[in-house]
């Protein structure tokens, strides 16, 4: 059976926060041009790869475009990322996306998710409140065969759509689960 020493636990967690801040992500990086560089980069692959996401973007009062989030974690775990909300295509905040786990886990990965709010409550809901956190109100966009990514056809009645692409790493899955989004200044 395995002892978890509180030395152990802690060393788990600088490792967690080692990987994360190593993979890339924008860890400290308040800039806010790289961070819009980031976010349109990463819709213009999203729209790319997965042409249906316009009509689910169009149809949207907003997007929050989280361009990279690094997960990783050996016993604990924790991600982080940075991104932006988008108002008819102009961004009008900056978010960072954290979040902390603890039990059986090893690895890191990394992927991008975009939220698209679909109704003007979703997204004063999301503005209003400090520290937002991912609840029962969001629907996934989804890879079923590892290229097409699709919804119901109740994604436009959904107040929040979200699409999680660009996976990358050595840990299965990727879950917007936990995930609580900070307005940022940069």
């Amino acid at each position: 059976m395995l002892k978890l020493t509180r030395r152990a636990l802690a060393l788990s967690a600088f490792a967690a926060l080692g990987l994360t801040a190593a993979c890339g992500n924008g860890v400290g990086n308040m800039n806010g041009q790289k961070i819009d560089a980031r976010a349109d980069a990463t819709l213009g692959h999203l729209f790319n790869l997965h042409p249906e996401a316009r009509e689910v973007a169009s149809k949207s009062v907003a997007t929050l475009v989280m361009p990279v989030i690094t997960e990783a974690g050996f016993g604990f775990g924790g991600s982080y990322g940075q991104g932006a909300l988008r108002i008819d295509g102009v961004t009008v905040d900056y978010y960072s996306a954290a979040a902390a786990n603890i039990g059986l886990q090893i690895g890191a990965q990394q992927y991008a998710h975009v939220l698209f709010f679909m109704t003007q409550n979703a997204l004063e809901r999301f503005r209003r409140t400090e520290g937002w956190a991912v609840g029962a109100d969001i629907e996934y966009a989804f890879s079923d065969d590892g290229e097409n990514l699709r919804t119901d056809t109740n994604a436009g009645l959904s107040p929040v759509v979200a699409y999680v692409f660009a996976q990358a790493g050595a840990r299965f899955g990727a879950t917007l689960e936990g995930l609580k989004y900070t307005r940022i200044i940069p």
